[in-house]
């Protein structure tokens, strides 16, 4: 019994020392690896590097990751294969129009030996020739027309030299900073065009409220401005958290410089050549007094034709969007710039299709208000972008709950800089086509 209890008893002292010492462990534990140290502490390591020579060549090295993903190819063509089927469909409607309805118009309104009351009569019978006064009237905020027009030229001429470098192999995924630097350079570069171009379309809206200096500056200013103030904040509240994520405080004083000292130059050059040159002429004169526009069916006001509109050139990308999401927010390889490319080639073409049928619906109502309608109606299609993009931060995007509010703020950030891209980008593509569109039927048409 002594001995047993003696046992018991060098136990219980045993238990009691071993609990003691894992307390006092734990004491120094938390004290050794407090988050913040008050002391330097110097940590030293080793590792070793073994270099194994392949066979695999400099050039093919990717490929590897490439059939990792074969399976997408298959997504990819599917893309394809949907988005040429819109395509298709819009480009019949748009030949049924030319060839069929306004050639029929055209040959009955211009015949001369027609008789006065034949000739109203045939004017009364469509009506997208009873507003030919007025199609050329210049809208609302007409400078702030230009500038966006000018804008689409810059980002569009940036994405397709982006792409196409892309394609053909000066620009690795590897190294997505040179894809970067190259948007930028390329953006800076593509201020000229911009620059010119809504110079032209200033002059062409003279008289409407438009001035050269100040539209050459928003053209400079607007769209870049922007997208460098949501971008600054989205740095201020990363630089705030204290991630290492930030962008350093000397990349944004090199984008400064090359917004205001290589971008800005540049459209303030393109400015000065466009309202140089001559001025457009419409093919037809616009009257002094407006015409009143008729009540319009509920789905040809501004609102649900412009949101119908927007549906169909997000058909078209919204399955490469995905993938696309996927290599900016989850760290997968995009390699595949050539689908890239031929869905761009497809998006614009539907963007300039949907925008001329939906146009000339309008102007067959005898609403000639379409300058702005002509941008919202492809632009639109951003907001379908941004939608979707919510829904893949929903559903793809997994956040941990500490970080979710900083987290969402730093993704529906960047995507409304890229949807405020694609809109500017198909808006200008919309409204380039119809202009050309309108053009063209009304200097078809003989007017007294």
């Amino acid at each position: 019994m002594r001995a047993s209890g003696t046992t018991n008893a060098r136990s219980t002292t045993r238990a009691t020392s071993s609990h003691a010492t894992r307390r006092a462990g734990r004491s120094r534990t938390r004290r050794g690896l407090s988050s913040r140290p008050t002391k330097k502490q110097e940590v030293v390591f080793t590792y070793d590097v073994l270099w194994v020579k392949s066979d695999v060549k400099w050039a093919s090295r990717w490929d590897v990751y490439l059939k990792m993903q074969w399976q997408d190819d298959e997504i990819h063509w599917f893309s394809i294969v949907n988005s040429s089927v819109i395509l298709l469909f819009l480009s019949g409607m748009v030949a049924l129009i030319m060839l069929r309805i306004l050639r029929k118009d055209l040959y009955r309104y211009n015949q001369l030996e027609q008789s006065e009351e034949a000739r109203e009569e045939a004017r009364e019978e469509t009506g997208w020739k009873l507003v030919s006064g007025d199609v050329f009237r210049a809208p609302k905020h007409a400078s702030l027309l230009a500038v966006y027009i000018g804008s689409g030229v810059q980002v569009l001429g940036m994405g397709c030299f982006t792409i196409l470098f892309a394609v053909l192999g000066f620009l690795s995924p590897s190294n997505r900073g040179s894809l970067l630097a190259a948007v930028v350079v390329l953006f800076a570069c593509m201020g000229a065009p911009a620059g010119y171009v809504s110079a032209m379309f200033c002059k062409m809206f003279h008289g409407a409220g438009t001035d050269r200096l100040r539209t050459t500056l928003m053209t400079a200013l607007v769209f870049p401005g922007v997208v460098f103030v949501v971008f600054f904040g989205i740095n201020c509240v990363i630089w705030g958290d204290k991630s290492t994520g930030a962008v350093p405080f000397g990349t944004l004083v090199a984008l400064l410089v090359f917004w205001f000292f290589i971008s800005l130059p540049l459209v303030f050059l393109g400015s000065f050549v466009g309202f140089r040159s001559a001025p457009v002429e419409h093919p037809v004169r616009t009257n002094p007094i407006p015409r009143q526009v008729p009540d319009q069916i509920w789905y040809m006001k501004a609102l649900p034709s412009v949101l119908m509109g927007g549906v169909l050139p997000f058909g078209v990308v919204f399955v490469e969007l995905f993938f696309i999401l996927s290599s900016i927010w989850q760290h997968r390889f995009y390699y595949l710039f050539g689908f890239m490319f031929l869905v761009l080639m497809i998006l614009l073409v539907t963007c300039a299709e949907i925008s001329v049928v939906m146009c000339y619906f309008q102007l067959c109502s005898e609403d000639y208000h379409w300058w702005w309608r002509s941008f919202f109606t492809s632009g639109m299609s951003a907001m379908y972008l941004f939608m979707y993009a919510s829904y893949y931060f929903l559903t793809r995007v997994h956040v941990a709950k500490s970080a979710s509010m900083i987290s969402g703020l730093i993704f529906f950030g960047y995507m409304f800089v890229f949807s405020y891209a694609f809109m500017v980008i198909t808006g200008f593509v919309g409204f380039i086509s119809t202009f050309f569109f309108i053009r063209t039927i009304y200097g078809s048409i003989k007017v007294d």
